[in-house]
């Protein structure tokens, strides 16, 4: 009769190994710092952004309803109806462009303030993984010689 091994301790064994070489975690909750901030910034991005389109869409309605008013009055003869309808698509393609011109240059400022917040966080990141692996070569190296003296 074949006699049955007894399964190691996966359990133990990966506590075990896991306690040989240490992690620290700090690199980790300084990622993670870094994240919410540079979201934090895209989110100010994004919101300033649309807080202006809004101030221009408000200003552009507003102009609208004025014209339309003005459009919307009682002529003294049937031609000044033509005219009053002529001088309000006039006006609306010449605000039409100003606006337009006002969104190109929101989204211009703002893609270009995207830009550069991630070109920074991406220094940053650079940075801090260089700075996290230096750390844990060092600390691994310093793990394995221990282990490797204990061993002898």
């Amino acid at each position: 009769m074949a006699t049955k091994q007894a399964a190691p301790d996966m359990t133990t064994l990966f506590k075990d190994m896991m306690g040989a070489f240490p992690v620290d975690t700090s690199a980790m909750e300084d990622s993670f710092k870094s994240t919410a901030a540079l979201n934090e910034k895209l989110a100010g991005v994004a919101l300033g952004a649309a807080e202006k389109t809004t101030e221009i869409s408000s200003k552009w309605t507003k102009e609208t309803i004025a014209k339309m008013a003005e459009m919307t009055k009682v002529q003294a003869e049937p031609a000044d109806y033509a005219k009053a309808m002529t001088d309000f698509a006039s006006s609306q393609a010449e605000v039409a462009a100003e606006n337009m011109a006002a969104f190109a240059e929101v989204a211009k400022k703002y893609q270009m303030d995207t830009v550069e917040l991630l070109m920074s966080a991406g220094k940053s990141f650079q940075d801090d993984a260089a700075a996290a692996m230096k750390k844990a070569t060092d600390e691994v190296t310093t793990a394995t010689k221990k282990a490797a003296a204990t061993a002898k």
